[in-house]
């Protein structure tokens, strides 16, 4: 194998456009937006230092298409009364460095909008999460959302979308074989996956532009019984069968990139994102990744998860040597035997927003590992600013105030 440098720095094409390495940054929503959802200063400094930071890619956070129903009460959103400030906020962005791809993950929380400000909605209840039950009008509008959204990242420049499809949230909702219902996105398959369908169809041909990248986020298995990736409304067992044709048939409309991911955050969140406890379901994440590429055209990008609990070998992971079991061996390990193209890192960018940097510069024993703290994480659920509370004094401080407000935390659940 290549030196790991060599892999990892390496470019790669992604639709029409060409990342300058293998690097990717997760949708890390940071609740830091104003009242009318646009970006702060807050929101400036952590972009500032993932594009200082010379990432291929970066996401900007699971903004949402409507303010109706959404998760976070400062959540980021892209309605047009946005696209002005959206549009400033790109521009800046890629003045500190216009290499970088930049994609907007667009999001509409569904049943897990939070109920304290906003409307919680439902495709068929869920125990212990249940909401008003939507319509097919509603689904459609909903639809008509997402579109303008898209149009919005379009006109606002950035260089693509990543309609979301993962975690709980309204797509994988829709996609679940739970949603048993009798409706037009229900039931059967063909219909519950029409949805995803109709969407990408819909927005390639309002932007016909084919420099404008579509791609999703993908759960490939939720982890409880009825979640996507699951045999049936009330089973567990996986089967990744309609997960694989969900991609088959996104990449036929479309889709350049799928961002590989699994669980649900709110039921299932230590197999979202591997916890120190258990840091064996970060590498169920490589399967599935390892799945998607063998059934993708060449062109396709497939993007990894789950790498930042692996940190430098460090990580609780036994029975193998450190030196092969860290980010930066697996990550130029899978893309060199053709299991993944690029390597996401969500709560290793709130560590260390310059690691691709650092390690262009030959400065690897200078990169801050993610700890696994997950205090990131407390702050998400408390709805509190969020950033790396090891590393970054700032929200330290914001941990500490929050905790003295609030508590300690009982459940680990966003």
């Amino acid at each position: 194998m290549k030196d790991y440098k060599d892999i990892l720095l390496s470019p790669i094409k992604v639709g029409p456009k060409t990342s300058m390495n293998r690097f990717f940054v997760q949708a890390m929503e940071c609740t830091d937006a104003d009242d009318q959802g646009n970006p702060t200063e807050l929101t400036y400094k952590r972009y500032e230092k993932l594009f200082e930071g010379q990432h291929g890619m970066v996401t900007l956070e699971a903004i949402t298409v409507t303010l109706e129903s959404r998760g976070r009460l400062n959540q980021l959103s892209i309605l047009p009364e946005n696209e002005e400030s959206l549009t400033k906020f790109v521009k800046h962005l890629k003045g500190i460095n216009p290499d970088v791809i930049f994609v907007f993950q667009l999001t509409h929380s569904g049943e897990l909008s939070n109920p304290e400000f906003s409307r919680r909605v439902t495709i068929k209840p869920l125990p212990g999460f249940g909401g008003e039950l939507l319509s097919e009008e509603e689904v459609d509008t909903i639809i008509d959302q997402f579109v303008e959204a898209a149009k919005i990242a379009y006109r606002a420049g950035a260089d693509g979308i990543d309609l979301k499809l993962c975690h709980g949230y309204l797509g994988s909702q829709i996609l679940r074989p739970y949603n048993d219902r009798d409706w037009k996105y229900g039931g059967p398959w063909e219909k519950r996956r029409q949805f995803a369908f109709d969407l990408y169809e819909r927005i390639r041909k309002e932007i016909p532009d084919e420099n404008f990248l579509i791609g999703s986020k993908i759960s490939m298995w939720e982890g409880f019984p009825g979640g996507f990736g699951t045999e049936g409304p009330d089973s567990p067992i996986i089967d990744l069968t309609e997960p694989l044709d969900l991609i088959k048939g996104l990449e036929e409309r479309g889709a350049s990139f799928f961002v590989q991911s699994g669980g649900s955050p709110s039921i299932t969140v230590s197999l979202t994102q591997a916890d120190k406890a258990h840091p064996y379901f970060a590498l169920l994440h490589h399967t599935w990744a390892a799945e998607i590429k063998k059934i993708t055209k060449p062109e396709t990008v497939v993007i990894g998860s789950n790498y930042s609990p692996l940190r430098d070998g460090k990580n609780g992971i036994m029975a193998v040597e450190k030196e092969n079991n860290s980010l930066l061996f697996y990550g130029s390990k899978f893309i060199s035997e053709n299991k993944v193209d690029m390597v996401a890192l969500g709560r290793q960018s709130f560590a260390d927003p310059y690691l691709p940097k650092k390690l262009a510069e030959n400065k690897e024993e200078d990169i801050k590992w993610c700890t696994v703290c997950d205090n990131c994480l407390e702050l998400l659920i408390r709805q509190e600013p969020i950033g790396c509370c090891t590393y970054n004094p700032y929200y330290v401080n914001v941990l500490v105030e929050t905790r003295k407000k609030y508590g300690p935390l009982r459940q680990r659940h966003t």
